[in-house]
C-alpha cells in the first residue's frame, strides 16, 4: 500500500509541476509583458453630420492613464510618443488621469503630457480617479499642458465653412456631470458632435438626446483580465454594460478605449492597453 501511495504522488508531481510553471508563466506575461504592449487600434467610422472639410479627420483617444508610481515619466514619454507618431488632428483624453490617493505623482503629467501634439489641440474630461485624488490638481495640469477640461462644456473646430462640435461632461460617477448644460450651449444646427464622457454606460442617457454623432469613453479597462471565452472577471459601476469596442445606440456610435493604465492589481491579460485611432468619413 506504501509503495502504491508513493507511485501515486509521483504520478502527479509532473501535472503539478507543468500548472506552476505555466501560472508563473501566465503571471510573469501579465505583469510584465501586457501592460508595455500597447495596441494602436485603426477604426474608419462614418458620421452622418459630418462636413466634408473634415473627410479624414484624425482623431486619437487615449483613456485611464493612472499616473501612479509604475506609470512614472519614462513610460509617459514613451507612450506619448506613440500618440504623436499616429499625425493626430485632435487628441481626446477621456478621463482618470491619475489613480486614486496619488496625487503626490501628477507633477509626472505636468512634465510630459504636454509633449502630445496635434493639429487642433488636446481635449479631456476627467474621471472618478481624478476626484478621488485631487481634481482640482489634475485641472491644473491640463491647463499647464494646454489639454482643454470640457467641463460639462463644448469647443468648435472649423475647417473652412466646416464645423465640428467637441463637447464632454464632467465625471458621472461622483455626480459632477451636467449634460443640460451642454445641450443648452450647443448650436441649434445640423454640424457633428463628439462628446467625451468617461464612463460609457452613460451612453443609455446620451443616446436618447439625438444630438451626438459619437461618444469616446474609457473607464473600463475593458475589465483588465480577460480569461478567453469568459465574461470580465470585474467591471466598475457604469462601465458593465458598454465596456469595450464599438456599439451603436440609436443613431449614436459609442467607442470605449481599454485604457493604458491599470488600478488594483497592475496586471493585464487578454486586454492589451490601447491607443485609439479615429478617422472620420463623411457619408457619401
Amino acid at each position: 500500500m506504501k509503495k502504491l501511495k508513493k507511485t501515486r504522488k509521483s504520478k502527479y508531481l509532473p501535472v503539478k509541476l507543468g500548472l506552476l510553471i505555466i501560472s508563473l508563466c501566465v503571471l510573469f506575461y501579465a505583469y510584465f509583458i501586457e501592460p508595455n504592449w500597447i495596441e494602436v487600434n485603426s477604426l474608419q467610422l462614418t458620421l452622418p453630420h459630418l462636413a466634408r472639410e473634415f473627410d479624414e479627420y484624425k482623431i486619437v483617444q487615449i483613456s485611464d492613464i493612472h499616473v501612479n508610481k509604475w506609470m512614472a515619466q519614462a513610460r509617459l514619454h514613451r507612450i506619448f510618443r506613440l500618440v504623436n507618431q499616429q499625425k493626430p488632428d485632435l487628441i481626446a483624453i477621456t478621463g482618470d488621469f491619475i489613480t486614486r490617493h496619488q496625487e503626490r505623482f501628477i507633477p509626472n503629467l505636468e512634465a510630459t503630457m504636454g509633449e502630445l501634439k496635434a493639429k487642433d489641440g488636446k481635449f479631456g474630461v476627467l474621471g472618478n480617479h481624478d476626484y478621488w485624488a485631487d481634481a482640482s490638481l489634475v485641472s491644473q495640469a491640463m491647463a499647464q499642458t494646454n489639454v482643454v477640461n470640457l467641463a460639462n462644456s463644448f469647443q468648435t473646430i472649423q475647417r473652412g465653412d466646416g464645423k465640428l462640435y467637441i463637447a464632454g461632461v464632467d465625471d458621472i460617477y461622483v455626480g459632477k456631470d451636467r449634460l443640460d448644460l451642454v445641450l443648452q450651449s450647443l448650436p441649434e444646427d445640423d454640424n457633428a458632435t463628439i462628446l467625451l464622457a468617461h464612463e460609457p454606460d452613460f451612453a443609455d442617457i446620451t443616446a436618447t438626446k439625438n444630438r451626438f454623432d459619437l461618444q469616446l469613453s474609457g473607464h473600463s479597462h475593458s475589465g483588465q483580465i480577460r480569461i478567453p471565452f469568459l465574461p470580465p472577471l470585474y467591471l466598475p459601476q457604469l462601465g458593465k454594460k458598454y465596456y469595450a469596442g464599438m456599439y451603436q445606440l440609436e443613431s449614436m456610435l459609442l467607442y470605449t478605449n481599454r485604457g493604458i493604465g491599470m488600478t488594483g492589481l497592475h496586471l493585464r491579460f487578454n486586454c492589451r492597453p490601447e491607443i485609439t485611432v479615429i478617422t472620420l468619413n463623411v457619408k457619401k
